[in-house]
């Protein structure tokens, strides 16, 4: 094959996509396409507000940019990394997924390829994403044109396992395309790639590697509530299991981003669509979905502890994003612990210097402070950003706290009891 025969279209530019295209673009020529006009412009200007591509990298010659479909028609090759949220009720939310494919169904033409990276639950490729290509087109599936996917295997904010050191699993409806599928990841992932004999064995092994992240936690964050109960420091407990061999170290916490906490109720949808109800899976949700509300009501005991008024009682949240040193705010669940102290008519602050102030305005009405310059009574530490080292010190955590006995919300577990204890603060982690 020779890399000069495919041209390829990224459709979606963000944490998945940006980085996909950009790699692609090294070895084809590549389109990256994306509904965004300001997302395109920034792009164009070198300026990746994800950080996850660096501006140099965004200037390469084989790599353009554009949210005019008329700009990918040369494309053979369409790549969808679009998200797959749920909606209020935790059901599947395909929007993003059928209209990027009603998009690329319309200059769609024949013996082109499209491939599917975003979550999916087992089946969705072919029974609802096929339909609408071939309605749009006008052609017909594995006549005219094939489909694949490739599940996205991104970590935003990891620079040491990028998109092409991690393995890529890889399929497609026949044995051409998915030689054509191979070849094109092929060249790109160092790490390798693996065959799935189905695209719904793909779709399902990308689903089942969050659910088993978050039954984990879940089993976690079980164990925290219990052993907060019993007065016992789950890290202290995890250290001492871990000394065994075959023990899992998994650690407690709140369960936002785009893939954990969403995963499993794509798959426990098509589970029940098929008449299986699961119980483990959706007890896990249940049990990290409670843990916001868990730590709001541990900062309100950690007042009337320390003798402070809850009500009217000013509250610090330090990080809002999803996880570490990455900006990203999808499903985060600072915002329900910020809405649970909100419940008990608490002022709240959130400081996080990492996340978009506009971003997080827009999407959950909350003003960012942009420097702590006052007193509290009660500090969340919600997100373990590097940038946080320095400033939110246990002594710069007392400062924060007005000297008083207060209490200090540890959620990283940052911090020990001891050393918490020793500067007269109330401490609890999970």
């Amino acid at each position: 094959m020779n890399n000069d025969n495919f041209q390829i279209t990224v459709v979606g530019l963000g944490y998945v996509g940006l980085p996909l295209a950009q790699l692609l673009s090294t070895k084809f020529k590549t389109t990256g396409f994306d509904i965004s006009e300001k997302r395109i412009t920034e792009l164009k200007d070198g300026f990746d507000r994800t950080n996850e591509v660096l501006p140099e990298l965004l200037k390469s010659p084989t790599l353009s940019f554009t949210n005019q479909l008329k700009d990918t028609e040369e494309s053979n090759i369409y790549i969808i990394t679009v998200p797959t949220p749920i909606d209020s009720s935790n059901q599947p939310d395909l929007s993003p997924i059928k209209s990027a494919s009603k998009s690329i169904g319309g200059v769609l033409k024949k013996n082109d390829i499209v491939i599917y990276e975003s979550t999916v639950y087992p089946g969705l490729t072919e029974e609802r994403c096929v339909p609408i290509l071939e309605d749009v087109s006008g052609l017909k599936w594995k006549k005219d044109f094939n489909v694949g996917y490739s599940p996205e295997r991104v970590n935003p904010g990891d620079k040491e396992h990028s998109i092409d050191k991690i393995i890529k699993v890889v399929s497609a409806d026949s044995k051409e395309s998915l030689e054509v599928v191979s070849y094109i990841y092929g060249q790109v992932i160092t790490a390798g790639i693996h065959i799935a004999p189905t695209i719904k064995t793909a779709e399902a092994a990308k689903v089942i590697e969050n659910t088993q992240r978050d039954l984990n936690i879940a089993l976690m964050n079980e164990l925290s509530i219990i052993f907060d109960k019993m007065d016992i420091c789950t890290t202290d407990v995890i250290k001492a299991a871990s000394t065994k061999w075959n023990f899992l170290p998994f650690k407690p916490g709140l369960v936002g981003g785009h893939c954990i906490g969403v995963d499993p109720y794509y798959l426990t949808y098509k589970a029940e669509e098929i008449g299986y109800h699961p119980q483990v899976i959706l007890s896990g949700r249940r049990i990290n979905d409670s843990m916001s509300k868990f730590v709001a009501e541990s900062a309100i005991k950690g007042m009337i502890k320390c003798d402070l008024t809850p009500k009217n009682s000013k509250v610090l949240i330090a990080g809002f994003t999803f996880k570490e040193n990455v900006g990203d705010i999808r499903n985060t669940k600072i915002v329900d612990v910020y809405k649970e102290l909100k419940e008990y008519d608490v002022q709240v602050d959130v400081y996080d210097p990492v996340a978009d102030p506009e971003e997080v305005e827009n999407e959950y009405g909350i003003k960012l402070i942009d420097k702590i310059s006052s007193e509290y009574d009660c500090l969340v530490l919600a997100v373990s950003h590097k940038c946080f080292s320095q400033e939110l010190s246990l002594d710069n955590c007392v400062k924060i706290l007005g000297n008083k006995r207060a209490p200090l919300i540890d959620i990283k577990s940052l911090y020990s009891k001891e050393q918490a204890e020793q500067n007269n603060l109330e401490y609890f982690s999970l």
